[in-house]
């Protein structure tokens, strides 16, 4: 059912395909695999309804127009500059959700999407410091699902774990590992 496979993350949010929003599914399996990359990679930063206007377009230069077009953020600049802002070996790591220390928080959202939970950190060396706590599921078949409340996945998964990242002034600076779902 899902598009896309990766050797280890597949990134596709549970919820998108099987639960609120699954009219969406339809349309999210149609798109083309660069197309798809743009809506996985760009789904943290807009809105449902901004999702769902984007997926109505029909051809790949609507929606590639809808995304330049169309601003975010701070500072503030185009979806599509968000997300093509990077160099091709970067835009692939991020599309094969391959984090890593150095990177800044938006990489990690358009990676991982929204973490299961996040807070402020205080006493590190740092302005603003702040931690991610990703869940992921891991299935018999070497797949690893980014979790997200609700997923009809779990079921099937055979171990889950924990990714901690964390951020100094917007910058990865370590992720740990951790069976299971922990809390830190």
């Amino acid at each position: 059912m899902l598009r896309r496979s990766f050797p280890i993350l597949i990134l596709l949010p549970a919820l998108c395909l099987y639960g609120p929003g699954c009219g969406m599914a339809s349309k999210i399996k149609k798109l083309s695999e660069t197309e798809y990359g743009q809506y996985i990679a760009l789904r943290p930063f807009m809105t449902e309804e901004e999702r769902e206007t984007w997926l109505k377009f029909k051809t790949d230069a609507e929606r590639d127009e809808w995304l330049k077009a169309k601003k975010c953020c701070v500072p503030e600049q185009s979806l599509w500059d968000k997300f093509y802002q990077y160099n091709d070996v970067v835009r692939k790591q991020i599309l094969d959700g391959k984090v890593q220390t150095g990177w800044i928080k938006d990489q990690v959202l358009m990676a991982w999407g929204a973490p299961y939970d996040k807070r402020k950190l205080t006493g590190r060396p740092a302005a603003r410091s702040e931690l991610l706590v990703y869940r992921f599921e891991r299935h018999d078949d070497g797949v690893v699902l980014v979790y997200e409340p609700g997923s009809k996945t779990l079921y099937k998964a055979i171990g889950t774990f924990t990714r901690l990242v964390y951020l100094d002034d917007d910058r990865v600076t370590s992720i740990d590992e951790k069976d299971g779902w922990v809390e830190e």
